[in-house]
Order: C-alpha cells, then structure tokens, then sequence
C-alpha cells in the first residue's frame, strides 16, 4: 500500500536567485495562459499530442521555457481541460435529471491561470543533492540552493522514500519561496483481523464530526468556533468589496487566505484527535457527492406581484454560503492519510438515507428529523436520539458490513460503485436490513462483531 504526502521545503535563496525564481514563474504563468488560449480556439481540446505540435516551438523560443517546463505547461493544460469537460459532462446529467437549471459555463472563455505556481519534474528540473541542498531550474540554468523543512519530512527524504514531482510556489505575504515535493511512502498492507475497531464518522457544520464504535462509544466535535470566524470573515469581506477603496483592496489581499487557513488548521487538529481516539481500526465515511447543489436553496416558486419568482432570502443566501464553504472533503482526506500513517484505514459507504434511517427499527422517513434539526425521534418505535449520532451509528453499521464482506472475500472496496446503480440498489437493500442492537454496548469490540452480524 502506498501513501502519498507532501513535503513542504523552505528555500535559503540569495537576491539573484529570488529573481532568477520570480521570472521564471511569471514566464511559465504567461505560457499556460498562450496555451489554454490556443487549446480554446482549436475546439476546446484536451489533447496532449495537440497542443505539442502547436505551441512546443512558441513556448521555447518566446517564453524561453526549458524543454521539460514546456512539456508540463502543454500537460498542465490539457489537464485542465479534461477536468471542465467532465464537469460540462456531469452537469449536463445533473440538468437531464432535474437537479439543476443552472448551464456549467466553464468553456465558456478559455480558463485563465493567475497563480504563478511552477511544476517541477523530479530528475528533470530538479533535482537533491548532499547537504540539504536542491537543483532547480529556471530560465537560465540550474540553481543550487539550500533548503529547511519538517525533521520527518527531511529523513524520509535521505532515507529513500519515492520522489515524485514538486510545485514552486511563492508565499507573496512572507516573500518566501517552497518547493512542495510529491513523497510516496510505502506501508505494510492490512488484514481485517489487524483492524481491532470499526467506527463510524458522521461529518456535519453544526458539529465538524460525530464519531460512533460498534460498542456505542460515541463523540462529539464542535464548529461552533470556525462556524463564527468564517461569518466573521464573510461579513468583512461584503464591507470591504462594498468600501471599494484601494486601501480596502489591500485589506482583502491580506486576509484572503485566512478563513482558508483557519479551516484546515481545525480539520488537521480534529484528524489528529479521531486518529489518536481510535488507533488500528476500519473507519467508514460518508460518500458524499454533489452536496452543494441538493444542499441548496433556490427561489421561491410563489409569484410576486405576478411578476416574476420571489428573490432568495437574506437567511437562505447566507446558508447557502456556508453550504458552498463546507469543508468536508478536506476533512476526509485528512482522515484518510493519517488513518493510513497510524495504521488504520479508512474507507467510504454510500451515504444515502444516513441521517433518516432508524437504526433501531429501519424506518426510513424525512419525518423523522423534525424541521431538520439535531434531534432524531423515529415515527414508528419512538426511538429518540441526536441525530448527527444516529447518521455516526448508520455508517458504523455500513463499515462494519464492508469489514465482514472484506473478511469473507479477501477483497475491499474503498469505495462504492456510484456509477452502478444496480450494484448501489443491492447495497442499499442490505443497509436496510441492519439493526443496532443495545446488547452491543455491553461487550468488547471482536465480540460485538458477532453480536452485530446475528442481528443482520
């Protein structure tokens, strides 16, 4: 099993190489943007091979781009494009399926690229040396140049763990540059039976996650505080942009990237913690997909004044936004690397019906959540519990099954077919026949495994 990480490198640059750096990046910046304009006027295309035969020559003889810069702008690219083309694809699905009225307008104008990020090809444009020094290319020649980081991160680098490419990026309110390098770890491969504990992790905004172990043990993380700051954040934002001054414009440079921090800092501090609460165990995440357009709130369908549709509210714009600015897949990635680095593993079940399922019963109905708040009271047995833990103990019961199926089989799914929608039908069939059963609570983990399947 390998797992990739980042290394993020502090460059000890002296004045010339700043310069020698700076340039290079702005001449690779201005080469995506001739490249994904040439890309735009030839059909939109996504082809590699294309743009080579097209813009190779103008890239070195105009931006003066080494041969391998070159070839990772043409790349770059068509990556870029590929993506917009799935997106266009999938919204086009979404718009059949009556999800969405809104048309994907990402094609509409060739995408533009702002950030003067640099991607480097290990053993190509660069290269470590002894010391703890690294060759980096630019427009001029290579540049050796000594470099600070992470004490883990720099002896897995010594010790020959796999190198892969590296983006030169440019931190411009500490004028400092970083070479982020691609680390591929390798790491033993799992059986079920070294997995002691199979836990559930329901993610939300109310509560960043609530955790649940088939033995009932259940816990609970709060946003409150990030919930406030990036209102916080939000209502600074609207002042300012309203303000338009240049004084302004300078004060949403400098904090335009804080909310972003402040949010990651939370979700690698809350990994850490469910990572260190439950160490050696399956943990199950939600497969979510598409929350921001069956999240949100659109205008209301009564006419006013018979003229037209009534605008959003105030209220729903603004839960719109923190919809939009949900963090969730952060979190799961989080999870997931840091679950391999303890050795645990995380895998993903499909999330339907999670928080409208009665765990008790099997009842399934959006009644069951009164105004869809976080109290869970089922309308067939009464059962009465907060809801955020009742989706916990849903998706406990999902992994747990995908760890019994991973026994039986030798064969683990990280996660769900969504595309198979006869396979997600069958899936979802056996999700309603699980039952939590009160005795589970009472007895250790390998024994509740049993207990849990008999009630199946």
């Amino acid at each position: 099993m390998k797992q990739i990480i980042t290394a993020k490198l502090k460059l000890i640059l002296t004045p010339e190489q700043v310069e020698a750096l700076r340039h290079t990046q702005l001449a690779y910046r201005d080469a995506l943007n001739a490249v994904s304009q040439y890309a735009f006027d030839h059909g939109k295309t996504s082809s590699v091979t294309k743009l080579h035969k097209g813009m190779y020559a103008e890239l070195r003889t105009r931006y003066h781009l080494p041969s391998q810069l070159a070839c990772s702008v043409e790349r770059q690219v068509a990556a870029t494009y590929k993506g917009l083309w799935t997106k266009l694809k999938k919204n086009a699905e979404h718009r059949r399926a009556k999800i969405t009225k809104k048309r994907f307008k990402g094609l509409d104008q060739p995408p533009h690229y702002v950030s003067p990020t640099v991607q480097y090809t290990y053993e190509r444009d660069y290269t470590f040396q002894r010391d703890s020094r690294v060759s980096i290319g630019t427009l001029n020649g290579r540049i050796s140049v000594p470099y600070q980081g992470y004490n883990k991160h720099l002896a897995l680098i010594r010790e020959g763990a796999t190198i892969g490419d590296a983006k030169l990026w440019y931190d411009r309110p500490k004028k400092q540059f970083y070479l982020l390098v691609s680390l591929s770890i390798e790491m033993p491969d799992l059986t079920p039976a070294q997995l002691q504990e199979v836990v559930g992790v329901d993610v939300g905004i109310r509560y960043l996650a609530v955790t649940s172990t088939t033995t009932g043990k259940a816990s609970f993380h709060t946003g409150k505080r990030v919930r406030h700051q990036a209102n916080h954040y939000a209502r600074l934002r609207k002042r300012l942009q309203k303000k338009g001054t240049r004084g302004a414009t300078r004060r949403l440079r400098r904090i335009e990237q804080r909310e972003r921090r402040l949010k990651l800092q939370a979700n690698h501090t809350l990994a850490k913690q469910i990572i260190k609460q439950h160490p050696h165990t399956l943990m199950g995440l939600e497969h979510l997909t598409d929350i921001q357009e069956r999240t949100k709130r659109r205008k209301r369908k009564r006419k006013k004044n018979g003229k037209g549709y009534e605008p959003v509210s105030a209220k729903a714009r603004k839960t719109n936004r923190v919809y939009s600015q949900w963090s969730f897949a952060e979190l799961h990635t989080l999870l997931s690397y840091k679950a391999t680095l303890a050795g645990s593993l995380a895998v993903k079940v499909d999330a339907d019906y999670t928080s409208k399922a009665c765990p008790m019963c099997g009842h399934t109905a959006g009644a069951n959540r009164p105004g869809k708040g976080l109290l869970f009271v089922c309308k067939q047995c009464q059962y009465c519990l907060h809801a955020d833990l009742i989706g916990a103990r849903n998706i406990t019961m999902r992994t747990l099954l995908v760890w019994q199926d991973w026994a039986r089989t030798g064969c683990l799914s990280i996660t769900p077919d969504a595309s198979d929608r006869e396979a997600k039908a069958a899936r979802l069939q056996r999700y309603a026949e699980l039952r939590w059963s009160p005795e589970v609570t009472k007895q250790p983990p390998a024994s509740s495994r049993r207990s849990l399947t008999a009630s199946l």
